[in-house]
């Protein structure tokens, strides 16, 4: 766990924000921001990078989803639910987004050893138990079962996940990102999810595995702790924690080659989804 701290104890960071644009910020936009920042930071134009962002009413996909074989039935029920759905550029399987979900991500440079995987999950892992050491909670890192997209470094307490962390690599930068289910109920989000499995895939036999969900075994934040809590508390919270661990944070939108990365990769993303959806 010190090696993963050392991660977050840069000397600048970085911040954009982008927690409050609105539903017209497309998902889309947000995994184009973080593959620039990848390259930007990789490339020493740009120091570490913390980001921060919500979309409302958006299911994202990863890319074994798409090859479930009753895709378009899954499609029209989220679609009937009032959800936009997207294919992202990263690992993974479906996660609800929504105004209650925070998702932050933490773009480093690779350096020349590289930066294990699990160095880079523990790194967030570690900022999350920081942002909220002053619950008497005990945050975990492990896979639970039943819920949507299960991973190894599913964040929970109780038995309960609230969060899961995925990683993006390219041009020698690592994207580690998180989202939180900070309100709202996290059971609804989970059944939306079981209701696209089952409906996406029926009773087919599928070349890939796909979670079996059970509702009951993810939460919010907000229920978790038993507090009344918003995106805008956890964002102070995680501002609060980067200051703590530099000796400098600030703002700065993207800029000169950023915009032109940001373009392409923007384009690249769009071509990828008309191909899936």
């Amino acid at each position: 766990m010190e090696q993963a701290l050392s991660l977050l104890k840069q000397e600048k960071w970085r911040i954009i924000d982008q927690s409050s644009l609105g539903p017209h910020f497309d998902a889309l936009q947000s995994f184009a921001m973080d593959d620039t920042l990848c390259t930007s930071v990789g490339s020493g134009y740009s120091v570490p990078t913390a980001r921060s962002w919500v979309h409302h009413q958006t299911i994202v996909l990863g890319i074994q989803d798409t090859k479930l074989p009753f895709l378009e039935d899954g499609l029209n029920y989220l679609e009937e639910q009032g959800y936009r759905y997207i294919v992202r550029n990263s690992g993974g399987l479906a996660v609800v987004l929504d105004e209650g979900v925070l998702n932050l991500s933490l773009i480093f440079p690779d350096t020349e050893k590289g930066i294990d995987i699990n160095k880079g999950y523990e790194a967030m892992w570690a900022l999350i138990k920081q942002m909220f050491s002053d619950f008497e909670v005990t945050i975990e890192a492990r896979e639970i079962v039943g819920s949507y997209c299960p991973g190894s470094y599913d964040l929970s307490i109780n038995g309960k996940k609230f969060a899961g962390i995925s990683q993006r690599r390219i041009r020698k930068g690592v994207a580690v990102q998180i989202y939180l289910c900070v309100s709202g109920k996290g059971e609804e989000r989970a059944k939306h999810i079981q209701q696209f499995y089952k409906k996406a895939k029926k009773d087919a036999e599928t070349k890939w595995v796909y979670p079996d969900i059970r509702p009951e075994v993810m939460a919010s934040l907000a229920d978790l702790l038993h507090t009344h809590i918003s995106v805008q508390d956890v964002m102070l919270r995680f501002l609060t924690a980067l200051k703590e661990m530099s000796q400098q944070i600030f703002s700065e939108p993207l800029s000169g080659d950023e915009l032109g990365w940001y373009e392409e990769y923007y384009k690249r993303i769009i071509e990828r989804n008309e191909k899936f959806v």
